[in-house]
């Protein structure tokens, strides 16, 4: 177990741990940043996983970078394709803002919780920076929210 902050992370090879899925579109960037940051917060008994409908063969190269910048190493993550059956075994599925109609088949599943978050593709930079403190400030609500959901 490693100890992160009041967070003690469990590992991601515990087979009754909860998933939680993040999902885009490339799965490259906010999603991959998402996973990056949940592996870091994650409450005991929870795992992470993120995934794309159309994932691309490597990440967004300015988001690792970014990550980096804070101590976070996600070059070794790779995108991949999202499916059924991940979204099936998840505990909670987080939409990182697609609305691509044809390729985010999130937005028609119920219970699907929808961030909203703008694209770092083609970002500089600067903007990826706010975009990576937006999504971990959004990842560390979501474990308070486990966290008080799995006390009860």
């Amino acid at each position: 177990m490693k100890f992160f902050g009041k967070f003690k992370t469990s590992s991601s090879s515990n087979k009754d741990a909860k998933t939680i899925l993040f999902v885009c579109v490339e799965n490259a960037g906010r999603s991959q940043m998402a996973e990056g940051f949940f592996k870091k917060y994650a409450p005991n008994g929870f795992k992470t996983l993120s995934a794309g409908t159309k994932p691309v063969y490597q990440l967004n190269p300015i988001v690792v970078e970014a990550m980096k910048e804070i101590g976070i190493d996600i070059s070794k993550q790779k995108s991949k394709e999202l499916t059924d059956e991940m979204i099936r075994d998840s505990e909670k599925v987080v939409n990182m803002g697609c609305m691509d109609k044809n390729f985010c088949p999130t937005m028609w599943l119920p219970k699907v919780i929808e961030w909203g978050l703008e694209d770092p593709k083609g970002q500089s930079i600067e903007k990826v920076r706010e975009i990576r403190d937006e999504i971990e400030q959004r990842i560390k609500d979501l474990v308070a929210e486990i966290t008080i959901t799995t006390e009860r």
